[in-house]
C-alpha cells in the first residue's frame, strides 16, 4: 500500500484497500464466531486475526472473483471492463504464491484418484476437494477441475 501511494499508482492503491477491505472483513466474520466461545477481548483480538493462509485463501478468492467476471464482460460485449478486471486479477497473483505446474498438479491428481477409488467423471467432487486441500492456493479450482477431468477420462 505505502509503495502505491509512494509511486502515486492510484489503480493499484485502490484494489489493495478494496482487498484490504475484503481481509478485514473476513476478520470480522471470524471474530462474530469466536465471540460465542472466548469472552476475553484480548484473547479474541488475537485470534480473530487472520494466519498467513487464511489471508492467501482471501487473496485467492479476489482474484478468482475478477476472472469470473472477466469471462462476464466478455460474454457482455464489453471488452474494456474485461481488460480492466484482467489487470487487477494480475496485480493480485504477484500477492499468491508461484502457481503449481501442470505436471506437478497431474501427479497431486493421479494420487487423490488412487487414494479416493475415483473411477468416473461422478467421482469427480471426491478428487477435486481431496486436490484442493493439498494445493489450496497453488492452484486455481478452474485447472484442478479441467486436469481431473482428463485423467478420470483416460
Amino acid at each position: 500500500m505505502k509503495n502505491a501511494l509512494k509511486s502515486g499508482d492510484s489503480s493499484r492503491r485502490v484494489l489493495i484497500g478494496m482487498v484490504m477491505a475484503s481481509i478485514k472483513n473476513k476478520e470480522l466474520e471470524k471474530r462474530g464466531k469466536l465471540s460465542k466461545t472466548i469472552t476475553d477481548l484480548v484473547q479474541l483480538d488475537n485470534e480473530s486475526q487472520l494466519n498467513d493462509q487464511e489471508t492467501m485463501e482471501v487473496l485467492a478468492s479476489e482474484v478468482k472473483r475478477r476472472r469470473d467476471s472477466v469471462t462476464e464482460f466478455i460474454k457482455g460485449g464489453r471488452p474494456e471492463l474485461a481488460a480492466s478486471e484482467q489487470t487487477e486479477a494480475d496485480i493480485l497473483m504477484t500477492y499468491l504464491p508461484e502457481q503449481m505446474s501442470d505436471d506437478e498438479l497431474r501427479e497431486i491428481i493421479k494420487k487423490a484418484i488412487t487414494l479416493s477409488g475415483a473411477t468416473s467423471l461422478k467421482d469427480m467432487g471426491k478428487v477435486i476437494g481431496a486436490v484442493m486441500t493439498e494445493v489450496k492456493t497453488s492452484a486455481d479450482g478452474q485447472r484442478v477441475s479441467a486436469l481431473a477431468k482428463e485423467e478420470l477420462s483416460k
